[in-house]
């Protein structure tokens, strides 16, 4: 049996600031709303990558070798906090030919090495589907609420990014608020950490 009160958590999780948000919001803000559209649809598609396999069984793996998973998590928000870097250096001026906009490849990384998703995933697993729920359905319930979720919150913080460029591009705070999304992703990737 599942669990109807997995969508509010679900879209709580999703809507609410972490390392995938801001990862849009940045790309928004600094090549507009329509150039991240691809980045944007990898992000969407690359929780799927994750969510089956948890749903099949990597948790009991993991369970079975915890030191291979803590690795992966400290990589994982390695990876993350890399990239809160590359946005805090980033100014947002649009159509410089040296500015390669992140695709859709570049977007599908997103959730796999995202602390936040991976631990989301498994709270919803563990904490809104019974036991005896047929893994198929359990992992497709999971699956298709959250990508409903993601098609409607992904792009509103990539539109944010977008229109928040349009007031600060070349201001002196430009600098401060490219810091301050880098900032946020970081606290949100040392917050999964330690959940």
């Amino acid at each position: 049996m599942i669990n109807l009160s997995f969508i509010p958590f679900a879209f709580s999780q999703v809507a609410t600031p972490g390392p995938a948000n801001m990862a849009m919001m940045a790309t928004g803000a600094r090549f507009g709303f329509k150039a991240a559209l691809p980045f944007v649809v990898g992000v969407i598609l690359g929780k799927q990558l994750i969510i089956w396999p948890i749903g099949y069984g990597i948790m009991e793996f993991a369970a079975h070798v915890p030191l291979l998973f803590t690795i992966l998590k400290f990589l994982s928000a390695t990876y993350i906090i890399w990239l809160a870097w590359r946005v805090a250096n980033m100014r947002l001026t649009y159509n410089e030919a040296s500015a390669e906009v992140p695709g859709f490849w570049a977007g599908v990384l997103v959730h796999p090495l995202n602390p936040k998703a991976w631990a989301m995933i498994l709270a919803g697993f563990t904490n809104f589907i019974d036991s005896d729920t047929p893994t198929f359905f359990a992992t497709l319930y999971i699956a298709f609420c959250l990508l409903i979720i993601q098609i409607i919150c992904h792009p509103i913080w990539t539109l944010f990014g977008d229109r928040i460029a349009t007031l600060i591009a070349g201001k002196k705070y430009e600098r401060f608020f490219m810091w301050f999304l880098a900032l946020v992703t970081v606290i949100f990737v040392l917050m999964a950490l330690i959940a």
